[in-house]
């Protein structure tokens, strides 16, 4: 398996295009756009506006173009993958060809999504102790993507008590689109159409924090894609993400990435 971690910050025309002898796995983890079109082939061309979160699988020998004019800095993981490797880890009761998958846009996997944060993390702070850990991953996801086309023979791993897809897409899609802003909690419930108790508790259930920790954490996200762009005013990007002062912008930087603005700005340059 082979990873690539992409990102754009700025909003000009972004364009991929390809067709390989290997599976592609698209994994959009934010981004928005004014404009654009996704094909792969043997599917209809989506013009989906919306794509945190969301997956594109084209499988081997098949065409895929994808260009964007951005709303939003874009970032996304591609990982491709040998066809021999899901021959060697075959679905159980699947009478398809393991090594062929079925194309897929924009589609939604929280098993898929799990394992991609997972790596995610590994990939961007790469250590020697976790290398079996990482190998190890890329054979869950491996497996994890040769059951897709298993149909009811799929075993599905479910957060019981979670947001529904719905509600965990316009929830986060609301957060993103007020990230210098204090969103009350009612708000976010309202829009799932849940009390305040019972939204807090499924949204922990669905992403493993509370949702003012999740919010500090996209502001953070969209900090570091900021931060690497030049020139570059710290305070002012900050006030932008809603913190009163740039001490608490420091501070709250710090302890999620463990260097201060300035410092991860003169690492990315």
């Amino acid at each position: 398996m082979r990873a690539e971690v992409v990102q754009f910050t700025n909003l000009g025309k972004i364009e991929f295009r390809c067709r390989a002898p290997g599976h592609l796995l698209v994994a959009y983890e934010q981004g928005s756009r004014r404009d654009g079109e996704t094909f792969v082939e043997g599917l209809p061309r989506s013009a989906r506006r919306e794509m945190a979160r969301k997956l594109t699988l084209v499988p081997a020998d098949h065409e895929y173009h994808e260009w964007h004019e951005p709303r939003t800095p874009v970032r996304l993981m591609f990982f491709h993958f040998d066809p021999a490797e899901l021959q060697a880890h075959p679905a159980p009761g699947s009478s398809q060809n393991p090594s062929s998958l079925t194309p897929r846009i924009f589609f939604e996997d929280q098993t898929l999504w799990g394992t991609i944060l997972k790596l995610k993390r590994l990939l961007e702070t790469p250590a020697s102790e976790n290398q079996l850990y990482l190998e190890a991953l890329g054979v869950v996801l491996v497996h994890e993507l040769a059951r897709l086309d298993c149909g009811g023979d799929r075993m599905e791993y479910q957060v019981r008590g979670g947001l529904a897809a719905w509600q965990q897409r316009i929830v986060t899609a609301y957060i993103d689109e007020h990230l210098g802003e204090h969103i009350p909690l009612a708000t976010l419930a309202q829009l799932a159409r849940l009390s305040s108790y019972h939204f807090c508790r499924a949204f922990k259930q669905s992403f493993g924090i509370p949702p003012h920790r999740y919010h500090t954490r996209v502001r953070i996200e969209r900090a570091k894609l900021l931060l690497e762009k030049r020139p570059v005013s710290v305070t002012e990007i900050g006030m932008t993400l809603g913190f009163s002062d740039t001490s608490s912008f420091t501070a709250a930087f710090r302890k999620a990435t463990g260097l201060t603005p300035t410092g991860y700005h003169r690492s990315a340059a």
